[in-house]
């Protein structure tokens, strides 16, 4: 964010010296667009707060898995009322009943990830207040309670949240990763796209002053008789093609720039002045070691795990869920009631409960067997389409490395023959001024210094292009030697 307020504050600052201009104007390098665009861009903020959600479900499911304290209390529960009451004679009665009831309790709950169970251990009071002819208040105290709730049977989803939760977390912070690295693809797009719009304005304003140069060297012919007509008008449909272009031109220039600015997140209007990445880096990328780092750092490999873990559970829930489940719960602690607060703790007995709990399945009609049989079916499937999306990351990585090494082998190329382009031109244009060579001589070199043009500014872009392509498949940077794994700090 720092780097955009003071690229944005040098650029105004110039603006505001030259007074002939409209717009600030802000010079940038492919690597500062990059940063730029990595530091606050709408792209980036989006990835961030992405990231950021995960985080906190990340940390609300470890916060599960940690012992939970709760008190508890009602302060007061007051009941004055007409009830029906069983008197010890056996019969029954309308009896009005006035009491009040206050307890608190603080207890403390722990998953046990390894079996499925809970475990727990809380301490609590109780005050009886009744109100009346007799009045009288006494306690209940629980001073501690320990217990235990276990399935023994049933679908243990403890277990396999625990697997496949920080599996997910993991992921999301590769998958943080992978969009900064798009960010910096997106914008080296951008860039190009803004670079090659000013290149070409620049070389259809000088095709246009050559186009009225030589229209006008064309004229003074026509009029001695040295040209015929059609060669003239060739000349002048020449001029106003150039014009045409440059109109066209110039229009790309301005939706581009407007592009690369709002995905910046620029507000303001700014010209941008680029300064291209032209040389090509002598580095290359071996295919081993590519594969390597995308299988180290790619989310891909994390979510093929992730798939197979959340198949294999659906397994597990189908088989859990639908045959016998034995439940068992238990809790001992100790108890007392007293008229006194004191009495209530004095000497307090011992209680104790088991409870085992079963539920069989007899006649389903074959619904639990057909859910385990989907549940096995779409693992296998999910096993097979894993193994074969594997091969084609690995099949991919290493496509995108030959093309790698195929694309500066072009870029280098097309800059030469844009070099001998240019000098072909400049030679067919002095043979024209000095009448060695006509107009459709002169087309043909202006033609073809425009199509190596071409091929030039799209051969870099591309070289250029697949290089950010590749930290994003790898993440790593191969040209500097080094891993593109951001650390994330919350």
């Amino acid at each position: 964010m720092k780097l955009k307020y003071i690229l944005l504050t040098l650029a105004l600052f110039v603006s505001i010296i030259g007074e002939s201009q409209e717009k600030a104007v802000l010079t940038l390098t492919l690597d500062e667009t990059i940063k730029l665009a990595q530091s606050d861009a709408p792209n980036v903020l989006i990835a961030q707060t992405q990231l950021s959600n995960n985080y906190w479900i990340f940390r609300s499911f470890e916060a599960d898995y940690k012992p939970q304290v709760s008190f508890n209390a009602t302060l007061p529960s007051l009941n004055r009322t007409i009830n029906q009451v069983t008197l010890p004679s056996g019969s029954v009665s309308f009896i009005p009943q006035s009491f009040m009831r206050n307890s608190a309790d603080v207890s403390i709950t722990q998953r046990v990830s390894r079996t499925g169970g809970t475990v727990f251990a809380s301490t609590g009071l109780e005050r009886l207040d009744i109100f009346g002819t007799n009045k009288e208040s006494s306690y209940l105290s629980n001073p501690i309670t320990v217990g235990f709730s276990q399935p023994i049977f049933g679908f243990n989803s403890f277990k396999w949240d625990k697997k496949i939760a920080p599996l997910e977390f993991d992921l999301a912070k590769r998958n943080y990763s992978e969009n900064m690295e798009a960010v910096a693809t997106d914008a080296a797009r951008l860039f190009f796209g803004v670079y090659i719009a000013q290149i070409s304005v620049k070389a259809a304003e000088q095709d246009l002053a050559n186009a009225d140069t030589l229209y006008q060297i064309a004229q003074g012919r026509f009029s001695v008789g040295k040209i015929a007509e059609t060669d003239l008008l060739q000349v002048e449909i020449s001029q106003m093609g150039a014009d045409a272009a440059l109109s066209r031109a110039t229009l790309d220039l301005q939706q581009s720039t407007e592009n690369l600015r709002n995905f910046l997140g620029i507000k303001n209007a700014v010209d941008f002045n680029l300064i291209p990445p032209i040389e090509i880096p002598d580095f290359g990328i071996d295919v081993d070691k590519a594969l390597e780092y995308a299988l180290k750092n790619r989310s891909e490999i994390l979510d093929f795990e992730r798939r197979k873990l959340v198949a294999e559970q659906n397994v597990d829930r189908a088989v859990g869920e639908n045959g016998v489940d034995i439940r068992v719960s238990g809790r001992v602690g100790l108890s007392q009631t007293d008229l006194t607060l004191a009495g209530a703790y004095a000497s307090p007995l011992d209680q104790e409960q088991l409870t085992l709990s079963l539920s069989v399945p007899i006649m389903d009609w074959g619904k639990a067997e057909s859910e385990r049989q989907i549940a096995e079916s779409n693992l296998k499937v999910v096993q097979m389409q894993v193994e074969q999306d594997r091969i084609n990351f690995e099949q991919n990585i290493r496509l995108r490395v030959q093309q790698f090494d195929l694309l500066r082998t072009q870029a280098k190329l097309a800059e030469r023959t844009y070099e001998v382009s240019q000098k072909n031109f400049d030679i067919t244009k002095k043979r024209y001024l000095i009448g060695k060579i006509g107009v459709t001589e002169l087309n043909i070199a202006i033609a073809e210094q425009e199509k190596r043009r071409q091929n030039y500014m799209n051969a870099l872009r591309a070289f250029w292009l697949a290089h950010y392509e590749m930290r994003a498949l790898t993440l790593y940077d191969f040209m500097k030697s080094e891993e593109l794994q951001r650390e994330v700090r919350f």
